[in-house]
């Protein structure tokens, strides 16, 4: 656990990693963001444990996938985000029930069990973040680092040119890192809008040079959009990449 080192926030971000058998939970605050990291390295039994308080229709989203790596890790991951958001909410993991807006954002649906906590998470190559909140928007993303692919065609695609430009400054060697920052800041913040894909992704500008602190560094066509949010790097192993997007309170 660590708070983050942004101290000029009014959020403060703690993070946290999720062992097999999840901890005590600590108090939420409204002015906090939690994360956990969690492996998605389970044996059979723990997994059937993780799979049983997941509602009918999370089953069956488990079974769409293909290869068993992939279900195991939807699996675990939701298995796991019911067992934390149960403790936050001093509930019981099969009793949460989640409704989804049109662009597929899951919220917990039905009695609130206290305070509301929004919550959101991701999966990638045997790793998981999950982040929650009480009161404030959030969006979060984790990558397994990939150096299969040219970075400068796929950032043709999705990125803004502001972003085009700052990747091509990096010597090559620095530029998967670069480019993952990149795309996790903006996925994160993507999700914590709850647009889904109605978003441009080139219509925003984020930080990717190494070392850089995480931050949204333009919006358009509203260029305010940008003071209202917050970027975080989450620690991760050397192999990822992750971030956290906030919605920073308005009174601020």
């Amino acid at each position: 656990m660590k708070p983050d080192s942004n101290s000029d926030s009014p959020i403060v971000v703690r993070e946290f990693c999720v062992a097999e058998e999840c901890p005590a939970i600590p108090q939420l605050l409204p002015s906090e963001v939690h994360t956990w990291l969690c492996g998605l390295n389970r044996d059979a039994e723990q997994i059937a444990a993780l799979q049983s308080p997941l509602s009918p229709d999370e089953s069956h989203r488990a079974q769409r996938y293909r290869f068993d790596a992939d279900r195991n890790e939807f699996i675990i991951t939701r298995g796991t985000l019911r067992k934390l958001l149960a403790m936050y909410l001093s509930a019981r993991p099969a009793e949460l029930r989640f409704a989804y807006s049109s662009n597929g954002r899951p919220a917990v649906a039905g009695p609130a069990f206290g305070n509301p906590v929004d919550f959101n998470i991701s999966h990638s190559g045997g790793m998981a973040l999950l982040a929650f909140s009480r009161g404030c928007r959030i969006g979060t993303d984790i990558e397994r680092v990939r150096r299969d692919f040219h970075t400068g065609e796929i950032a043709g695609r999705f990125f803004s040119a502001a972003e085009r430009a700052a990747l091509r400054e990096l010597p090559v060697e620095q530029r998967y890192e670069a480019f993952f920052r990149c795309w996790t800041r903006k996925e994160a913040f993507i999700k914590a809008l709850g647009e889904g894909l109605s978003r441009p992704l080139d219509e925003f500008d984020v930080s990717l040079a190494p070392g850089a602190p995480a931050a949204l560094l333009a919006t358009r066509p509203n260029a305010g959009e940008a003071t209202r949010w917050g970027l975080w790097n989450i620690a991760v192993p050397c192999e990822y990449a992750a971030a956290l997007a906030v919605e920073l309170p308005r009174e601020i």
